[in-house]
């Protein structure tokens, strides 16, 4: 049985004649009775009975009418999926990315220009990250940094400058601002080895001429902020990720351009598939910086 066949069935049996089932299907009457017949004569059944012009499901027709409806509301619940998610009013976008700090102003950007869409996200370094996108786990990515990589397409889409935070009770804790030499002999907690912030404060330390008297290294970024309330050492941090609260300072780096940034990122291959295009569309259209349009 082929679906065109089952459909003129529908169509004749819906609307009681093979005149009126051809109109609605848009195609001749001869081509409707052909499909009709075919399929009793392929199943040896009667689905009609005619009565000159007119015609009546047979018992079974009226068996078979049942199931084509179900078959063909389904269809068009189908055509309904597919049209809402190629206008963008329903679908699901997945989400990875290096922290929370960088990516919740896009999800908001994107929220307000997409609000059918669900967003799902999922945090993690930027190794995985990048191997979400690449097993199809992921639409889109957001980084910290990004090393050029002919798979994907990177866009960068803020920065942000590195501040230092000190205790209350730190001399450096009345002033707005140091020099980076001034952070010499200083106890230091450092975020883990190659992570974006402690790359970039390292730089500046080295342009300075200061070796860093790192005293802890820590991967979360909530307990660095404890470990320099409780008096521990002073800590380099993204601005982006500064909370004020008691007990806690924030000072620039007058002498030195150390910055974060944050990229967007997803598989080449994948760039434009409305769902990705999408989130790049959002951020530039909300005051971001340009779509994607081609590969580092």
């Amino acid at each position: 049985m082929r679906l065109t066949q089952l459909r003129s069935f529908h169509a004749v049996a819906s609307h009681g004649g093979f005149t009126k089932a051809a109109e609605a299907l848009h195609v001749s009457q001869p081509t409707i009775t052909t499909q009709v017949r075919s399929l009793e004569d392929s199943y040896r059944v009667e689905l009609f009975h005619r009565y000159g012009r007119s015609v009546r499901p047979s018992e079974l027709g009226e068996r078979l009418l049942q199931i084509s409806r179900q078959v063909f509301s389904l269809e068009a619940e189908a055509r309904q999926l597919l049209a809402d998610a190629g206008e963008l009013r329903s679908g699901h976008l997945r989400v990875a990315a290096v922290g929370p700090y960088h990516v919740t102003k896009m999800l908001a950007l994107y929220n307000r220009r997409y609000p059918g869409i669900t967003v799902s996200v999922s945090t993690g370094n930027s190794q995985d990250v990048l191997e979400r996108l690449l097993d199809y786990r992921a639409d889109v990515g957001v980084l910290a940094q990004f090393s050029r990589d002919r798979r994907f397409v990177a866009v960068p889409y803020s920065e942000h400058p590195i501040v230092i935070l000190v205790p209350a009770g730190h001399r450096f804790a009345k002033r707005r601002s140091i020099r980076t030499a001034e952070l010499a002999g200083e106890p230091l907690i450092m975020r883990e080895q190659g992570s974006t912030t402690r790359k970039a404060i390292e730089a500046a330390l080295k342009s300075a001429g200061v070796e860093p008297k790192v005293v802890m290294e820590i991967g979360s970024r909530e307990i660095i902020r404890e470990a320099v309330v409780q008096g521990i050492g002073l800590a380099a941090v993204s601005e982006v990720e500064f909370v004020p609260g008691p007990g806690l300072h924030a000072l620039r780096l007058a002498d030195t351009e150390a910055r974060t940034y944050a990229h967007v990122v997803c598989l080449g291959e994948r760039r434009d598939m409305r769902m990705v295009r999408s989130f790049f569309e959002a951020i530039e259209a909300e005051g971001g910086r340009p779509a994607a349009k081609s590969k580092p």
